[in-house]
């Protein structure tokens, strides 16, 4: 209880106290990236094409009925360059690849590279000016029009303030921190170099979240998994202990274990923390109640009367219990003086 409300008053919000006897087993903490590392809010930095106005008009339409922060992004962007974003004639959402719309009875998409293999869509005009992106940690989205790649369109999120700190933290507590994301391996291995992380899970569409959970498991890690979006929740109830960003879906805050009630990635390694020290109060007391018991049950049977004519009277037995229970609730106590 004690343990819990230490939490609280942190901002660590223990949902199921059975984590904390797990928690000391931990050796990887899995973090999806948008959301959590990162800050989430994106915006458009580059666009490449011969014409630029057009390629921004049709991928917003295309992008209009979205709710991925991507497409949110290139709206916005359109937008706030004056123009006014019709609906599509029609819309359809590819996880983990884009969008397919058409757009002015044209037949459009966006997305990533898969999308345009899937589709059949040559690229390599385009290729150098995606890799240079794409090495500064930028997310890249291609256009294709009626088959044809016309642009491509940079979108950008920013790290958190104190992203890196809390990597360097879990580290040092000897935790390997892995990343995991649905961006390219280029742009997710440029983000990865700013933070610190031990590896990346690139190109993860949203349905294999649950994979690459298990596979880590499968090599025999104990994994937490930290997310904030409602693709990750599967993932959080899969992983061996499951942490939410409160700030996120309800689904996912519904899934965790642990939910971190402030939008800090550092919470992470303080709720890590709290756990072992809850869990050591409790082996404590655990020690403390099984070694009176150990030395007081037979001296209340009267072990030494036969030697030493000694029997233990009944006021001296309620005596040393309550000392017994205000040995336990004082160190419990103890655990109030904690800070992360």
């Amino acid at each position: 209880m004690i343990g819990v409300g230490k939490g609280a008053e942190n901002g660590v919000l223990i949902k199921n106290s059975a984590v904390l006897e797990v928690v000391k087993n931990l050796d990887t903490v899995v973090f999806d990236k948008t959301g959590t590392l990162t800050k989430g809010k994106l915006d458009v930095t580059d666009i490449v094409a011969d014409d630029k106005k057009s390629v921004l008009a049709i991928a917003a339409v295309a992008e209009k009925w979205s709710e991925h922060p991507i497409g949110q992004a290139i709206v916005r962007k359109a937008e706030g360059e004056g123009n006014n974003v019709a609906e599509p004639e029609s819309f359809d959402a590819l996880p983990g690849l884009g969008v397919t719309a058409k757009v002015k009875g044209k037949k459009a998409l966006i997305g990533n590279r898969a999308l345009m293999r899937n589709n059949n869509v040559q690229i390599d005009h385009l290729e150098s000016e995606i890799e240079r992106l794409e090495a500064e940690g930028k997310t890249v989205l291609i256009l294709a029009v009626d088959g044809k790649a016309v642009g491509a369109l940079a979108v950008s999120d920013t790290v958190k303030e104190h992203s890196r700190e809390a990597v360097n933290t879990l580290q040092k507590m000897g935790l390997k921190v892995v990343m995991l994301t649905g961006d390219t391996k280029r742009t997710a291995e440029a983000i990865a170099k700013q933070l610190g992380v031990d590896e990346v899970l690139a190109e993860v569409v949203p349905a294999q979240k649950v994979e690459e959970i298990k596979k880590l498991q499968g090599k025999g890690r104990f994994v937490a998994m930290v997310g904030d979006g409602i693709n990750d929740a599967p993932a959080i109830k899969q992983a061996n202990v499951g942490i939410a960003i409160g700030s996120g879906t309800d689904v996912a805050v519904d899934s965790g274990d642990i939910v971190l009630l402030k939008d800090d990635p550092r919470d992470v390694a303080t709720s890590i923390k709290l756990s072992k020290k809850t869990l050591g109060k409790i082996k404590q007391n655990l020690f403390w109640a099984f070694f009176y018991n150990l030395i007081m049950i037979p001296l209340a049977a009267g072990v030494l009367q036969p030697f030493l004519g000694v029997l233990i009277p009944p006021e001296a037995a309620a005596t040393s219990m309550i000392l017994s229970d205000i040995t336990v609730v004082g160190n419990s106590l103890l655990l109030r003086a904690w800070k992360p």
